[in-house]
């Protein structure tokens, strides 16, 4: 439930029944991605993450399930981000990193009105945090969505952010500019 259930609830935000270019970044053991492959096969799905034993993992599992215009790529995402800019309709991320860091990562490779979807257990102090790096990436928060996964009664939150306009060419910026400050 936590990792099934959690990963169709993007389904909340955006109709994923049209052929869209949805990036997950950070993607860990395929989660929301390959659930949404699964239930969407229209969807055009990138996997990214910096572990090469997921991607190996991740592959497996592509190859079993015999899923089709789905990739999965081993790599940083900052380093990735540079290669891809505005080349996804969607981009999400499931409890990878502080709000801020992921807006950095995500929306430049996000197309101009389209959405970056944030899947989070509570998000309140990090939203507050992120207004800046939504400013600096010509972005807004459209939608935020609080709930409770049925069976566990886990508080979870979907924050739908659209990309309004291109962001500046300088991000996303390296791991170690990030961490030594935050947008």
């Amino acid at each position: 439930e936590k990792h099934f259930l959690d990963s169709v609830s993007l389904t909340k935000q955006m109709d994923l029944h049209q052929p869209l270019k949805v990036l997950d970044l950070g993607t860990g053991a395929g989660f929301p991605g390959i659930v949404l492959k699964i239930l969407y096969p229209n969807l055009k799905i990138t996997l990214v993450d910096s572990l090469n034993k997921r991607i190996i993992f991740l592959n497996k599992v592509i190859e079993e399930l015999d899923l089709k215009n789905i990739e999965a790529i081993h790599t940083r995402v900052e380093e990735y981000a540079k290669k891809n800019i505005e080349k996804y309709e969607i981009v999400t991320a499931r409890a990878v990193a502080h709000l801020s860091i992921l807006l950095e990562y995500g929306l430049p490779m996000l197309k101009n009105n389209y959405y970056f979807i944030a899947m989070k257990g509570n998000l309140e102090v990090e939203i507050k945090e992120s207004n800046k790096a939504l400013e600096i990436l010509n972005s807004k928060i459209e939608k935020i969505e609080e709930f409770k996964l049925p069976l566990e009664n886990i508080n979870r939150t979907l924050i739908k952010i659209k990309k309004i306009k291109s962001c500046p060419k300088k991000y996303p910026r390296k791991y170690s500019e990030i961490k030594k400050q935050k947008l």
